[in-house]
C-alpha cells in the first residue's frame, strides 16, 4: 500500500479543514515517527517548481494549499466573466446561508444533502459569504454570513428583500422502509 499516495487522498478529501497529527495516525494506523517520515516525503514531492500546491501546517492542521508565487494567476480565475456566474448549486448555497445565518458549512452541507466545502470556499473567495464567527457546537466550527457584496450581486438593500418561502408546506409522512405495501402470494413449486 502505497501510504503516501493514502495521505495525499486523505489531505485531498479533508480541504480546508485540514487534519491532525493525531487524526492521521489514527486513519492511517501508523506512529508518529514514520507519519512524519511521509509528509517529509510529500512535503519535498510539493516544493518542486513544477508542482502547483504545497503541503502546509495550519495550526494544528495539515492542509494542501495553492503556492503564494501562483496567486496572479489564482485570482485571474476569480475575476474572469466565466468565474463571476453563479452555477446552480452555488445559488442554492448561497439561497440556504441567506435564509439561516449565521449558519456552520456543516449545516449547509446537512441541508443540501451534498459536502459544499468547495462551494463555500469558492463564495468566500467571490466575496459573497464571509466568516463572522465560531458556533458553540463541539469543534467550534465557523460561521458563515452573506455580505454586501452578496446584496449588491442580486440586486438588494437588505435580506428582507428575500422571497419570502411558504412555511405551511406539506410534511410528508414517515415510510417504514421495512414494510411493504406488496405483498408475497404463495405460489406452488413445480
Amino acid at each position: 500500500m502505497n501510504l503516501k499516495g493514502v495521505l495525499e487522498g486523505i489531505l485531498f478529501v479533508v480541504g480546508d479543514d485540514g487534519a491532525t497529527l493525531k487524526e492521521l495516525m489514527d486513519i492511517l494506523e501508523i506512529d508518529k515517527e514514520n507519519l512524519e517520515s511521509l509528509i517529509l516525503e510529500l512535503k519535498s514531492d510539493y516544493e518542486k517548481e513544477d508542482r502547483g500546491i504545497r503541503l502546509s501546517i495550519l495550526g494544528d492542521a495539515f492542509k494542501l494549499t495553492t503556492k503564494k508565487e501562483h496567486r496572479d494567476y489564482y485570482s485571474k480565475l476569480l475575476t474572469s466573466d466565466e468565474a463571476n456566474t453563479l452555477s446552480p448549486s452555488a445559488i442554492e448555497t448561497l439561497a440556504i446561508i441567506a435564509y439561516n445565518e449565521p449558519i456552520t458549512r456543516v449545516e449547509v452541507d446537512e441541508i443540501r444533502g451534498v459536502g459544499t466545502a468547495p462551494m463555500i470556499r469558492k463564495l468566500v473567495a467571490k466575496g459573497l459569504i464571509k466568516e463572522v464567527g465560531k458556533s458553540d457546537l463541539p469543534g467550534r466550527p465557523i460561521l458563515y454570513k452573506t455580505t454586501s457584496e452578496f446584496l449588491d450581486y442580486f440586486n438588494m438593500e437588505s435580506l428582507s428583500d428575500l422571497p419570502k418561502i411558504d412555511e405551511t408546506t406539506e410534511v410528508i409522512d414517515a415510510v417504514d422502509l421495512y414494510e411493504s405495501k406488496y405483498t408475497e402470494e404463495d405460489t406452488d413449486v413445480i
